[in-house]
């Protein structure tokens, strides 16, 4: 009797653990690290705002492995020692993928501490979705296999702007380069200069200044328009562009920009007339796709998705369909099959498809070019004003050559 008593209290216990077990699947932790204060939080807002939108879409299709995937935010305040701290505590809370993409200083800290946690902790892997960070060498020799980028670096977007301003007889002879002195802004001047033979310009300046330090870009407008250049071509962001629009509004400067970010909340309001017939290279235009992303976004979030925020519900997007591709059957995660199913999808888009290049994971994606007009779909700022598209050229068309620096180490 006894023996039956054990017995059935040893099954007992088996059943009850093994309910234990099957509500018990593992949930995908995804951190979310982007500065929520200081300078950029503006910036930031608009990341965790799209990323988190592209992250509910996968929930509410039934979620990953069994659970909704959980959303945890970091506020790293713009800077890559914040990234650092926020790192090791979304390390500590589970997260085993990380979104971030506000900055390429942030980015490549990021990516070096990702590859670092991989290197030590096999069993642990960390999956990092790029949703921003456009410095060459994040692709280049700081490449690995677990980092995945969905934005478009500076030839991707310089050659399309040139090649658009050209052929609409817009780009003149005469260009002044200006941005931000580190990686990016580094890579923009050197694009810049790389397209001058193609789009039959000189530059006739180019000036790198300090990063979100400045606080009037009044003597730049001066020596702007003491070089008299026909276009000037940035890749500023953030208060460093709002601030130069700014004071490019204020001179009444009348020279054609070219740009990366000219679509960031608060532009076009600053420069005011003058801003019209600028262009912007960006890989999304709400005028080019259908009504029902922007429709839905603002249904939930309050607002039409700009700037930034397509390409980054892009990346989620992208995400969320490799994890269709992967069962783990409720049991641990392990981000290396994610990753691989990642590399293989195509995602279709209101601009064209976008795939991943496996030999570096750079996004392909395609590239609009549009320019400010009065009328235009989508207006911006509370203004009449907003972004036409003039071209869009495939991804395929737009790429860079994979860099020679990468050389990326795939799981055995």
């Amino acid at each position: 009797m006894a023996a039956r008593l054990a017995g059935g209290t040893a099954l007992a216990m088996l059943g009850l653990a093994g309910l234990a077990g099957a509500a018990a699947a593992e949930p995908l932790k995804v951190g979310i690290i982007e500065p929520m204060s200081g300078p950029d939080a503006a910036t930031g807002e608009l990341y965790v705002t799209a990323a988190r939108y592209g992250l509910e879409e996968i929930n509410r299709a039934g979620g990953f492995n069994g659970e909704p995937i959980e959303i945890l935010l970091y506020d790293n305040g713009g800077t890559a020692a914040g990234t650092v701290d926020k790192f090791k505590q979304a390390v500590a809370d589970g997260v085993r993928v990380i979104f971030q993409g506000s900055s390429s200083a942030a980015a490549g800290q990021l990516t070096a501490d990702v590859r670092k946690h991989n290197l030590r902790n096999p069993d642990s892997r960390l999956l990092y979705i790029n949703d921003g960070g456009a410095a060459l060498d994040l692709t280049g020799d700081k490449c690995h296999f677990y980092h995945f980028r969905f934005q478009a670096p500076a030839p991707m977007l310089v050659g399309p702007l040139v090649e658009a301003m050209s052929e609409a007889g817009e780009l003149g002879t005469k260009v002044y380069s200006i941005n931000q002195n580190y990686s990016w802004g580094r890579d923009m001047e050197t694009a810049i200069r790389e397209r001058a033979g193609d789009g039959g310009y000189e530059v006739v300046e180019a000036t790198l200044h300090d990063v979100a330090k400045i606080q009037d870009f009044a003597p730049y407008v001066a020596r702007i328009k003491a070089a008299e250049p026909d276009t000037v071509l940035t890749g500023n962001w953030s208060n460093d562009l709002l601030l130069l629009m700014k004071a490019t509004g204020e001179a009444g400067l009348d020279v054609r920009f070219g740009t990366a970010f000219l679509d960031q909340p608060g532009n076009i309001a600053n420069a005011g007339e003058t801003a019209l017939g600028h262009y912007l290279a960006s890989t999304y235009n709400l005028a080019a796709g259908d009504e029902a992303f922007p429709e839905d976004y603002k249904a939930r979030t309050g607002h039409y998705p700009v700037y930034l925020e397509p390409r980054v519900v892009i990346a989620a997007r992208a995400f969320g369909k490799a994890l269709e591709a992967v069962d783990f059957g409720g049991g641990a995660i392990d981000v290396t099959p994610i990753a691989l199913a990642l590399e293989g999808v195509t995602l279709e888009t209101a601009m064209g498809p976008v795939t991943i290049r496996k030999e570096d994971h750079q996004a392909v994606m395609p590239i609009v070019v549009s320019r400010v007009e009065k009328g235009a779909p989508y207006p911006v700022d509370g203004t009449d004003m907003g972004f036409a598209p003039v071209r869009t050229i495939p991804g395929p068309e737009a790429v860079y050559p994979v860099q020679e620096s990468c050389e990326m180490q795939r799981p055995g």
